[in-house]
């Protein structure tokens, strides 16, 4: 089963759709809630990146029997120093973004310890790539 979603820099009122419509589906098909979970929160903290730092992005959900794929791209200022975006407390959110209770800097290292498979790349002016796998007969 293939997803795409948008997402659009900014709009903070979308956040957390793709996210909430993976979960419907995967409960659907009787994922482990424990999976599910892992999945979400790492679904959710790449969209809130994505409307907080990009103009604009897509996400693309492939559900296969045993695992769940998803590749987030955006079109944004890109990530120069991908190490230091790992460190938890790290952000480079802005004063607006922080106010409204983002941009605490945990975004990537949640997404990374809530996945099985995790990679991350970017071009600083152009934009992101983040592509995660989350196996569904491993507790993650």
């Amino acid at each position: 089963m293939n997803l795409t979603f948008n997402i659009e820099g900014g709009d903070f009122t979308q956040a957390g759709h793709a996210s909430s419509e993976v979960k419907k589906i995967l409960k659907q098909l009787g994922v482990e809630a424990k999976c599910i979970k892992s999945i979400v929160i790492a679904l959710y903290e790449a969209e809130v990146n994505v409307v907080a730092h990009a103009f604009e992005g897509k996400i693309e959900v492939d559900i296969e029997d045993d695992k769940i794929k998803t590749a987030i791209t955006d079109k944004g200022p890109g990530i120069p120093d991908i190490d230091l975006a790992m460190k938890e407390g790290f952000s480079t959110a802005s004063k607006k973004v922080r106010e409204m209770g983002f941009g605490a800097g945990m975004g990537l290292p949640n997404i990374r310890r809530n996945t099985d498979e995790f990679n991350l790349e970017s071009i600083v002016g152009q934009g992101t790539t983040l592509k995660m796998t989350n196996f569904f007969n491993e507790s993650s």
